[in-house]
């Protein structure tokens, strides 16, 4: 999944200081308010949907179902237990935000921009596409690699007071097949537990380490078997695309940081690209029967598209590993985590990956 973010929060925090203290871009944080206020005023309560005559069957048992993962979460993963994912918005849209990630022509570090309360993230979110795709034409104009993509989910931390604040199920989302569904929800709700400032890849990888070890449990206790072999090919082809573009990204990092002219690594980089494409049409004929729902991924594959997959995993391995040492128990899990978070950021990479040094 890797689609998720802070966006809401730190777009109300900043709009603060901007509108107390002035601030060039304070368009932007108002339509990123705004924006926000909008979908949290969609919501309506669960049982407002479960009681309402003329909604949909087929919705009325998607959020069920979201009510009996979003108490497991509670009852068996120790995440917070507030009011997030007990409300349900129809958006009218297929995202609920679309981010704007940027990274150089002959490197992988995106671009960051800082916000109050968050930090600094790679990233910009808009509710509006037209507004991100004008954004990214202003970064692609600096000469900097863009990718454009829609998040289905952000968090706001759990930091804003009150029932109306809390994050809302949405129409983006309410879909996905039973286990991506579960993964979703316990990640969102795992940045309400720790959340480092201006460390993406720490926050990131954290959550999907706590959507994988949550969505395997509730796979394995509660699903039906049909959904458990539906996500098991859904997961399967996730495995091997997150296989194949580390094997390529990787690649494209040494390449960026060996010897050469600029030049030769332009070449050298399109060739990388090009054997890429051509080893994700084999994988499709091969083991995903024609399934095509990463030809867009790989069409408007670049840079920035490849950093956002570095962001989101790159430090799951570790956190599933410290899960392990501290016995697989959730409170000490967490607890250590926001130990962790509360460091620098370079003692918190280094206890991270090397534990006991």
């Amino acid at each position: 999944m890797a689609f998720f973010g802070v966006v809401g929060m730190a777009a109300l925090a900043a709009a603060t200081v901007c509108l107390t203290a002035g601030c060039s871009t304070l368009g932007y944080y108002a339509h990123s308010v705004g924006g926000h206020l909008d979908l949290l005023n969609s919501a309506r309560p669960v049982p407002h949907w479960m009681s309402d005559a003329t909604a949909p069957a087929a919705l009325k048992e998607r959020l069920a179902l979201t009510q009996r993962i979003r108490d497991f979460a509670v009852t068996e993963l120790k995440l917070p237990d507030n009011a997030s994912y007990r409300r349900y918005a129809d958006l009218k849209r297929p995202a609920a935000v679309w981010n704007v990630v940027a990274a150089p022509e002959l490197s992988l570090t995106l671009k960051t921009w800082c916000f109050p309360v968050v930090g600094c993230v790679g990233y910009r979110g808009y509710f509006d596409r037209s507004k991100a795709e004008t954004f990214a034409h202003q970064l692609r104009a600096q000469d900097l690699e863009v990718s454009v993509y829609g998040v289905p989910a952000y968090s706001t931390l759990g930091a804003l007071p009150g029932e109306f604040f809390a994050d809302p199920l949405l129409n983006t989302f309410i879909q996905f097949p039973e286990g991506e569904l579960a993964r979703l929800i316990f990640h969102e709700l795992a940045h309400q537990v720790a959340y480092a400032k201006g460390d993406t890849e720490f926050n990131e990888s954290f959550a999907t380490a706590v959507e994988r070890i949550g969505g395997t449990r509730w796979l394995n206790e509660h699903a039906t078997l049909q959904a458990r072999e539906d996500y098991a090919r859904y997961d399967g082809r996730r495995r091997d695309f997150r296989a194949l573009t580390k094997k390529y990204r990787d690649r494209l990092e040494a390449l960026y940081e060996g010897e050469g002219s600029d030049a030769d690594k332009r070449r050298a980089k399109a060739q990388v690209m090009a054997e890429m494409r051509d080893e994700y049409e084999q994988l499709k004929r091969e083991r995903w029967g024609g399934f095509t729902g990463y030809d867009g991924w790989f069409a408007r594959a670049n840079n920035a598209a490849f950093g956002v997959l570095s962001a989101y995993n790159e430090l799951v391995p570790q956190f599933e590993r410290l899960f392990e040492r501290e016995g697989r128990d959730f409170g000490r899990f967490y607890a250590e985590v926001k130990r962790l978070a509360a460091l620098p950021k370079a003692r918190r990479r280094a206890e991270l990956v090397s534990p006991g040094d």
